[in-house]
């Protein structure tokens, strides 16, 4: 859970690396809660409304983890608008956000090994 409120702390953070750990932890723990409030939503038959409330307020963390993410990568925030192209762009940014770290320093900040978390 450390990783989804670390996120959190650094919520408009786009400087920076972020492991892959950090991301997919974030990432997971956040579709269960949009799963959680769905399921909320149905039985309250306020149909989007908590889910809808919940992801505008995870937009913006969101976000600058996946650019810190592909910084973590060696490659610049602007690759995240891969998404905009209809399914090939979605495929080649997740092979982006799930490839391994570059092992050395580069503009975005040095390099943690995996040990560090």
């Amino acid at each position: 859970m450390h990783w989804y409120v670390d996120v959190l702390k650094r919520y408009a953070t786009f400087s920076g690396r972020a492991r892959r750990p950090e991301f997919w932890m974030f990432t997971l723990i956040n579709f269960i809660i949009g799963i959680v409030l769905s399921i909320v939503d149905s039985a309250l038959g306020t149909s989007p409304v908590l889910g809808l409330l919940y992801s505008l307020a995870v937009l913006l963390p969101a976000l600058a983890v996946s650019v810190r993410r592909l910084h973590d990568t060696d490659r610049t925030g602007w690759w995240l608008l891969l998404s905009l192209i209809p399914f090939v762009g979605t495929i080649v940014l997740l092979v982006f956000l799930a490839s391994d770290s570059k092992p050395h320093d580069n503009a975005y900040g040095p390099y943690a090994p995996a040990s560090a978390y």
